[in-house]
């Protein structure tokens, strides 16, 4: 658990000055990137939890060997509400996303699927080299760090933050009478310390503060040693100070080449973490641009996701957008 160990040593780095640690510049993201492309899919009723229309199936070959995500064509459709629209997204095992739009954009919707929560109505999904619908999720979802406000609604309130990441060995939610060997015990602890709440290990979850639970629940997504981490909003309900030290947290994990693959998803782009390598925008479940961050995000693109006139800044590896 390298991230877990240099954690510390890497946030001494992080309090420079922002400036300092600019490695992509210090101009606000120029062309867009690449635009939505549609195409026909494939209908399946094969899965558990699909729609009621059509599941995902795709038999065309693909090159997935480096890809810890890949969809295409992918339809979300709730009674008369479309979701996702014939969105194609791709994610590599060293990349780092964040995935960025207007509330119902279809943001938590996509990053369902890419836990295997969520089924599509139509389209292709690969997760991990496996493929939705033909394979087993209770399987594939052990692979995956996933953390959300969902999640964090199920948690119990007495169960110290130390039981909160163990539980995730064994993929529940509340600690009863599984056995956890002491190495188990040692990891969690590694963990806890790495997002810096060692001192809370015993300390009950509905005792902790928003920012403090937060913490616990992404130590508890990297408890497995995932190959994939899907983080929903990790900010969101932090004051200033408590998103300031979830971000720098966050930095210092994508920053690390031994951390997993990472998708991040937020409204805001002051909550974007420096080391953050791609960006996707959305805008009533359909792709605005994707690709690179510095190539993407730019003040056109984004007043186009929220539809306004929007200026966006940048300082050093941070960015921060208002009204115009």
């Amino acid at each position: 658990m390298g991230w877990a160990r240099s954690a510390m040593q890497m946030l001494e780095q992080w309090r420079k000055p922002l400036g300092e640690q600019d490695e992509h510049g210090t101009g606000v993201g120029g062309p867009e990137g690449q635009l939505r492309q549609n195409g026909a899919v494939t209908p399946d009723r094969s899965t558990p939890d699909a729609s009621d229309n059509t599941a995902t199936t795709d038999s065309s070959p693909l090159v997935l060997a480096d890809l810890v995500i890949h969809m295409d064509d992918v339809v979300v459709r709730r009674g008369q509400n479309q979701l996702l629209n014939k969105l194609t997204w791709s994610v590599e095992l060293d990349e780092r996303w964040v995935v960025l739009g207007a509330n119902g954009a279809g943001k938590t919707t996509l990053l369902r699927i890419a836990a295997a929560e969520l089924h599509p109505t139509s389209g292709s999904v690969h997760l991990l080299g496996e493929q939705l619908c033909k394979t087993d999720v209770f399987e594939l979802r052990p692979r995956i760090g996933f953390t959300s406000a969902a999640l964090a609604n199920r948690v119990p309130p007495d169960e110290t933050a130390r039981d909160v990441v163990l539980s995730a060995g064994y993929a529940v939610m509340g600690r009863w009478r599984e056995h956890y060997d002491e190495i188990d015990h040692d990891r969690a602890d590694e963990l806890l310390g790495g997002l810096g709440i060692a001192a809370l290990a015993d300390r009950k979850y509905g005792t902790l503060s928003e920012g403090e639970r937060k913490r616990a629940l992404i130590a508890r997504s990297l408890m497995t040693d995932p190959e994939m981490l899907l983080l929903d909003e990790p900010a969101a309900g932090l004051d200033l100070g408590g998103r300031e030290d979830l971000v720098a947290r966050l930095s210092v994990l994508a920053m690390d080449p031994d951390a997993p693959a990472t998708v991040l998803v937020t409204h805001h782009v002051e909550e974007i973490p420096p080391g953050f390598t791609h960006v996707l925008l959305l805008r009533d479940g359909e792709e605005v641009a994707s690709g690179l961050i510095d190539d993407v995000l730019s003040s056109e693109s984004l007043s186009e996701t929220f539809d306004q006139r929007l200026l966006l800044e940048r300082s050093g590896a941070r960015f921060f957008a208002r009204r115009r």
